[in-house]
């Protein structure tokens, strides 16, 4: 009964798990240039002393989606959204190197160029500092022109170039704040052939109608799972009741 019980008991735990990724990729359906997360079950075999006689179910991360999302013109000087693969490089909070793809951005009251989370976006010399300007506007190349304050359009110029990256996906991992970095913790070059859509926002690639397949099925699992253990404790209890009529 007691194996009824843990691969019951293991499964819902794991269940529950599966359960918080996949509502994380649901929350972020509407998230600028979100990835979303990919996890699957495995079987492992408990170790210990004895005979190999239990096994339980894990839930583990797989890595993140790759593909990328639905392009949406806004027509906003500030917005960009990568054609393809790469990354736009920001300062995390941490003050590393950091990588992402939310092109929402906009220059802080301190002149910075920063992500809609307030990250500063880095060039190959640094953050990226903006004089005061009538006028800016970003390049597919990530050249940042703007027309100086109190001066005409014919006196543009510019100001400094985002830096992009585009490393190989398998190098590339998620952290805890959300974005991206080199597994190997290094910073990655700069990669000319990253292209920027000025005027547009990438879309998150969460598949809704994939997600919500998943919430109704793994909460299914998870109520079997329940019911499991419950049908172990009836069946634990009946047993004791026989033994007690018998003695």
């Amino acid at each position: 009964m007691d194996r009824l019980v843990y691969v019951a008991m293991s499964g819902a735990k794991e269940t529950m798990r599966a359960l918080t990724a996949n509502n994380h990729n649901l929350a972020n359906v509407s998230t600028t240039g979100f990835r979303a997360d990919l996890s699957a079950f495995q079987t492992n075999q408990v170790t210990g002393a004895g005979l190999p006689s239990r096994a339980y179910a894990m839930d583990s991360s797989v890595g993140w989606d790759a593909s990328a999302g639905a392009l949406q013109n806004t027509g906003r000087s500030l917005d960009v959204a990568i054609k393809g693969s790469g990354w736009l490089a920001v300062q995390s909070a941490d003050g590393s190197e950091a990588y992402t793809r939310a092109g929402d951005l906009h220059v802080d009251e301190n002149g910075s160029l920063v992500t809609a989370n307030g990250l500063q976006v880095l060039s190959d010399s640094g953050v990226v500092s903006v004089a005061p300007y009538n006028s800016i506007t970003i390049g597919s190349d990530g050249t940042i022109s703007i027309v100086p304050a109190g001066q005409t359009a014919s006196t543009s110029a510019v100001v400094g170039r985002i830096k992009l990256v585009n490393p190989p996906a398998q190098n590339v991992v998620r952290g805890q704040d959300g974005l991206f970095r080199l597994d190997s913790g290094e910073s990655a070059p700069s990669d000319a052939s990253v292209s920027l859509v000025p005027g547009a926002l990438e879309g998150s690639n969460v598949d809704v109608a994939q997600v919500m397949t998943n919430m109704i099925e793994l909460s299914r699992r998870y109520d079997l799972q329940v019911k499991a253990m419950r049908t172990a404790e009836d069946t634990a209890s009946s047993g004791t009741k026989l033994l007690q009529t018998s003695s």
